[in-house]
Protein backbone atom coordinates (compact mmCIF):
# COMPACT_ATOMS: atom_id res chain seq x y z
CA UNK A 1 0.00 0.00 0.00
CA UNK A 2 1.41 3.55 -0.95
CA UNK A 3 2.16 5.47 1.74
CA UNK A 4 0.34 9.26 2.23
CA UNK A 5 2.25 12.54 1.48
CA UNK A 6 0.71 15.68 2.84
CA UNK A 7 0.89 18.46 0.95
CA UNK A 8 4.26 19.82 2.73
CA UNK A 9 5.05 22.51 0.13
CA UNK A 10 5.94 25.77 2.36
CA UNK A 11 6.13 28.25 -0.72
CA UNK A 12 3.45 30.77 -1.68
CA UNK A 13 2.21 30.27 -4.99
CA UNK A 14 3.64 33.70 -5.82
CA UNK A 15 7.46 31.65 -5.17
CA UNK A 16 5.97 28.55 -6.85
CA UNK A 17 5.47 30.40 -9.56
CA UNK A 18 8.98 32.04 -9.84
CA UNK A 19 10.55 28.71 -9.07
CA UNK A 20 8.63 27.31 -12.07
CA UNK A 21 9.99 29.87 -14.71
CA UNK A 22 13.53 30.23 -12.63
CA UNK A 23 13.40 26.11 -13.00
CA UNK A 24 12.68 26.13 -17.10
CA UNK A 25 15.05 28.72 -17.89
CA UNK A 26 18.38 26.75 -16.71
CA UNK A 27 17.40 23.52 -17.59
CA UNK A 28 16.80 24.41 -21.17
CA UNK A 29 15.89 20.42 -22.65
CA UNK A 30 12.62 19.83 -21.71
CA UNK A 31 9.93 16.88 -23.10
CA UNK A 32 7.53 17.70 -25.60
CA UNK A 33 4.57 15.83 -25.07
CA UNK A 34 1.41 16.34 -27.45
CA UNK A 35 -1.59 13.85 -28.64
CA UNK A 36 -2.09 12.58 -31.75
CA UNK A 37 -6.06 11.19 -30.92
CA UNK A 38 -5.18 8.11 -29.57
CA UNK A 39 -1.48 8.19 -28.26
CA UNK A 40 0.70 10.79 -26.58
CA UNK A 41 3.94 11.88 -28.21
CA UNK A 42 6.80 13.12 -26.49
CA UNK A 43 10.35 14.18 -27.95
CA UNK A 44 13.03 16.45 -26.44
CA UNK A 45 13.36 19.89 -27.65
CA UNK A 46 15.07 23.23 -26.55
CA UNK A 47 13.32 25.59 -25.08
CA UNK A 48 13.20 29.57 -24.77
CA UNK A 49 11.48 30.28 -22.27
CA UNK A 50 10.39 34.15 -22.16
CA UNK A 51 8.27 34.51 -18.60
CA UNK A 52 7.95 38.07 -19.28
CA UNK A 53 5.62 37.11 -22.53
CA UNK A 54 4.02 34.22 -20.42
CA UNK A 55 6.03 32.62 -23.37
CA UNK A 56 7.90 29.11 -24.17
CA UNK A 57 9.50 29.00 -27.57
CA UNK A 58 10.63 26.14 -29.70
CA UNK A 59 12.49 26.12 -32.97
CA UNK A 60 11.06 23.15 -35.04
CA UNK A 61 11.46 21.52 -38.43
CA UNK A 62 8.57 22.36 -40.53
CA UNK A 63 8.27 18.36 -41.26
CA UNK A 64 7.35 16.44 -38.53
CA UNK A 65 4.10 14.99 -36.45
CA UNK A 66 4.20 17.38 -33.66
CA UNK A 67 3.25 19.86 -36.28
CA UNK A 68 -0.29 18.81 -37.17
CA UNK A 69 -0.99 17.38 -33.65
CA UNK A 70 -0.72 20.79 -32.56
CA UNK A 71 -2.80 22.04 -34.85
CA UNK A 72 -5.78 19.07 -34.28
CA UNK A 73 -5.07 18.77 -30.70
CA UNK A 74 -3.30 22.09 -29.03
CA UNK A 75 -3.20 21.54 -25.61
CA UNK A 76 0.45 19.98 -24.58
CA UNK A 77 2.56 19.24 -21.50
CA UNK A 78 6.53 19.88 -20.60
CA UNK A 79 8.73 18.69 -18.66
CA UNK A 80 11.86 19.13 -17.70
CA UNK A 81 14.17 17.66 -15.29
CA UNK A 82 17.49 18.30 -13.30
CA UNK A 83 17.75 14.30 -11.93
CA UNK A 84 21.42 15.39 -10.18
CA UNK A 85 19.38 18.21 -8.43
CA UNK A 86 15.94 16.28 -7.79
CA UNK A 87 14.19 18.79 -9.49
CA UNK A 88 11.02 18.37 -11.77
CA UNK A 89 8.90 20.90 -13.81
CA UNK A 90 5.61 20.04 -15.69
CA UNK A 91 3.72 22.93 -17.54
CA UNK A 92 0.29 22.58 -19.64
CA UNK A 93 -0.57 24.88 -22.15
CA UNK A 94 -1.59 25.55 -25.90
CA UNK A 95 0.58 25.64 -28.31
CA UNK A 96 0.45 27.45 -31.64
CA UNK A 97 2.41 26.78 -34.70
CA UNK A 98 3.40 29.69 -36.83
CA UNK A 99 6.07 30.98 -39.30
CA UNK A 100 7.25 34.16 -37.41
CA UNK A 101 9.96 34.84 -39.38
CA UNK A 102 10.88 37.82 -36.98
CA UNK A 103 10.59 35.55 -33.97
CA UNK A 104 12.80 32.82 -35.42
CA UNK A 105 15.27 35.21 -36.19
CA UNK A 106 15.23 36.73 -32.76
CA UNK A 107 15.49 33.46 -31.54
CA UNK A 108 17.89 32.12 -33.36
CA UNK A 109 21.67 30.83 -31.98
CA UNK A 110 24.74 28.95 -33.20
CA UNK A 111 23.35 25.73 -31.83
CA UNK A 112 20.37 26.16 -34.12
CA UNK A 113 23.15 25.90 -37.16
CA UNK A 114 23.15 21.74 -35.87
CA UNK A 115 20.07 21.38 -37.73
CA UNK A 116 19.19 24.61 -40.10
CA UNK A 117 22.16 26.38 -42.12
CA UNK A 118 20.86 29.75 -40.77
CA UNK A 119 17.87 31.73 -39.22
CA UNK A 120 16.81 32.13 -42.81
CA UNK A 121 16.03 28.35 -43.61
CA UNK A 122 12.11 28.47 -45.11
CA UNK A 123 12.08 25.23 -43.10
CA UNK A 124 12.23 26.86 -39.96
CA UNK A 125 9.17 26.94 -37.77
CA UNK A 126 7.73 28.01 -34.87
CA UNK A 127 5.80 26.70 -31.63
CA UNK A 128 4.70 29.14 -28.87
CA UNK A 129 3.21 27.81 -25.78
CA UNK A 130 0.91 29.70 -23.80
CA UNK A 131 1.68 27.94 -20.06
CA UNK A 132 -1.98 27.25 -18.25
CA UNK A 133 -0.74 25.06 -14.95
CA UNK A 134 2.68 24.50 -13.81
CA UNK A 135 3.51 21.58 -11.11
CA UNK A 136 7.18 21.58 -9.13
CA UNK A 137 8.88 18.73 -7.40
CA UNK A 138 11.62 20.41 -5.91
CA UNK A 139 13.84 18.29 -3.80
CA UNK A 140 17.02 19.00 -2.21
CA UNK A 141 20.02 17.68 -3.20
CA UNK A 142 21.30 14.28 -4.11
CA UNK A 143 22.95 13.27 -0.38
CA UNK A 144 20.44 14.66 1.26
CA UNK A 145 17.18 12.77 -0.20
CA UNK A 146 19.65 9.74 -0.08
CA UNK A 147 19.29 10.41 4.31
CA UNK A 148 16.02 10.95 4.01
CA UNK A 149 15.26 7.76 2.33
CA UNK A 150 17.97 6.04 4.41
CA UNK A 151 15.39 7.00 7.50
CA UNK A 152 12.49 6.11 5.95
CA UNK A 153 13.41 2.61 4.50
CA UNK A 154 14.56 2.57 8.72
CA UNK A 155 11.85 3.86 10.27
CA UNK A 156 8.53 3.04 8.18
CA UNK A 157 7.77 6.17 7.36
CA UNK A 158 7.26 8.24 3.95
CA UNK A 159 10.12 10.38 3.76
CA UNK A 160 9.60 14.47 3.28
CA UNK A 161 11.47 14.87 -0.19
CA UNK A 162 10.97 18.78 -1.16
CA UNK A 163 8.28 20.66 -2.32
CA UNK A 164 5.39 19.22 -4.36
CA UNK A 165 3.50 22.81 -5.56
CA UNK A 166 0.84 23.16 -8.32
CA UNK A 167 -0.19 26.93 -9.65
CA UNK A 168 -1.84 28.81 -12.47
CA UNK A 169 0.29 30.23 -14.36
Amino acid sequence: MAKEHPDDNQKTPAEVTDRIWELTKKIDICMFTTWDGQNQRSRPLSARVFREENAIHFLVDVEGHKNGEIERFPTVSLAWVDSGGHKYVVIAGTAKLSNDRAKIAELWSDWDKAWWEDENDPAIRLITVTPEDGELWDSPNAAVTFAKMAIAAVTGAAPKMGDNAEVKL
